[in-house]
């Protein structure tokens, strides 16, 4: 195949996924989509809503031809990029299609999960006075209409995210009212103009228009998986790229906003440990001064929202930090290990300690990996660095979701393409085909079996493949790196 039909049929294989999400997105409540209630002046729904079976399999669809795409995109470019990537970049690069695509998000419901539920619902909790890191939803009000929808299994706890994502989620509130769906619109708003500057920044960062496009921009994984899941993930990498932008010219407003990173989702932290990393290797006679405008600004930010809080906004990130997803290899090991001769409790923190060592490993090996991909400065660095930590952490770490890989994807188009694209690619696509349809009713039996299925008997072992994938890349490249070059002629 050559490298024109390859980015031919990637962009065919793109275009394609990215309408069957937009369909599933407008049709009505789903085994995929909860419903809202009613519409208020928000968007509404159509009339038609897919059965468990069809929204399963034109998500699963949309997903694997995403992934498919962006593949074959990666590997036309990678190939002749003085070729391929200037012709089709030419026919995507300006913001007719981004804008057209968040118009287009903001006229659908979340789907995915029923995450953008609790988020209103804690919203409502902080703006009419409670505290949402204490009381759960099915604890404010039987009545409240913003409350009461949130599902299974999360009617009954607490708020994990950070007093940021708070702050904004009880601003969507204020706006939205009373009213489930015009509080998810809201929050929705923030969504889309969080991917709309990623972009935005990914170019004045330097990074190759062709390839912002191609990872980020018009990637249906990304897209669907981010901007019409609607998650705080989004806005917290949103954040956290801000912070590598603006280190090149503050770093207290660097810090600034790392702050609210690290007050939105707290793993996002990791961008301030990736800028440390890229002062020390390029501006280390001023690090120490540096250094110390970063954790003030940080420190400014982040240390009144958390006493806004309140003494509890830490409790459910504890309770959930023993927590194992069933789509990571780490269940597998749960499964066959708990209730046997090793106790289940013991058996966690076996995994716990494991993980950690792991994702060590992991460190090493993506380092690796990027060595030579990330451009000679500062924010290059610091870009690789948000690559490696993040992807390391996700990869090894026993609870993880696919929305959890959008900090190393707004980071990774900085990078040279390099395998590394295609391990994390790999991992997006077996972990979203892993949540469909994302929630855990609306579902027939059948569906229920064969999704639950591919999730805890056939995910775990793709991922596991990428963690083999990913040591034989390391290896191979370590000894293309140490093999004796030929003399020169």
């Amino acid at each position: 195949m050559g490298n024109s039909v390859r980015a031919r049929a990637g962009t065919a294989a793109v275009a394609l996924s990215f309408a069957l999400l937009l369909l599933v997105g407008v049709a009505g409540p789903s085994a995929a989509k909860p419903g809202l209630g009613p519409r208020g002046w928000a968007p509404g729904d159509l009339a038609w809503a897919p059965s468990s079976a069809l929204v399963t399999a034109l998500v699963w669809a949309a997903y694997l031809l995403g992934g498919s795409g962006v593949l074959l995109r990666l590997l036309a470019a990678g190939r002749d990029a003085a070729v391929v990537a200037t012709r089709h970049a030419a026919r995507w690069s300006g913001w007719g299609w981004p804008l057209l695509l968040g118009v287009a998000a903001l006229l659908t419901g979340p789907f995915g999960s029923a995450d953008h539920t609790n988020y209103a619902a804690y919203g409502r909790i902080a703006a009419q006075g409670g505290d949402p890191y204490f009381t759960a939803p099915d604890a404010w009000s039987a009545s409240d209409p913003v409350t009461s929808a949130v599902e299974p299994p999360w009617t009954g706890t607490v708020s994990i995210y950070g007093p940021f994502a708070t702050a904004l989620q009880a601003l969507a509130s204020v706006v939205g009212g009373a009213n489930l769906r015009q509080t998810v619109w809201v929050w929705q708003l923030l969504v889309v103009a969080a991917w709309l500057l990623v972009r935005l920044l990914l170019l004045r960062a330097g990074a190759d228009r062709a390839r912002v496009d191609t990872l980020w921009t018009l990637n249906p994984l990304v897209f669907g998986i981010g901007v019409l899941g609607a998650h705080v993930d989004l806005l917290a990498a949103a954040l956290a790229l801000a912070a590598l932008v603006l280190a090149a010219r503050s770093p207290f407003a660097a810090g600034l906003v790392g702050g609210l990173a690290v007050s939105t989702k707290i793993t996002f932290g990791i961008a301030g440990v990736a800028l440390l990393v890229g002062w020390w290797v390029h501006e280390r006679s001023g690090f120490w001064r540096r250094a110390l405008l970063l954790a003030v600004g940080a420190l400014l930010v982040a240390v009144p929202l958390h006493l806004w809080a309140g003494p509890h906004v830490f409790d459910q990130l504890e309770r959930a930090r023993r927590s194992i997803s069933l789509a990571t290899p780490w269940r597998l090991l749960l499964d066959r290990l708990a209730g046997g001769a090793v106790a289940a409790g013991t058996v966690r923190d076996l995994i716990s300690w494991a993980s950690v060592l792991l994702a060590v490993v992991f460190l090493v090996l993506l380092a690796r990996l990027t060595r030579g991909l990330a451009p000679a400065t500062t924010i290059g660095t610091a870009a690789r660095w948000v690559v490696v930590l993040s992807s390391a952490y996700t990869l090894a770490a026993p609870y993880s979701l696919p929305w959890y890989d959008l900090l190393a994807w707004v980071a990774l188009p900085v990078l040279a393409p390099g395998v590394v694209d295609l391990l994390l690619l790999g991992r997006l696509t077996a972990m979203a085909v892993a949540y469909v349809p994302g929630r855990v009713v609306g579902m027939s039996k059948t569906v229920e079996h064969l999704t639950l299925g591919v999730r805890r008997r056939v995910v775990p072992y793709a991922v596991l493949a990428v963690w083999v994938w990913l040591s034989l890349a390391a290896r191979r490249g370590s000894v293309r790196a140490s093999a004796p070059r030929p003399p020169a002629p």
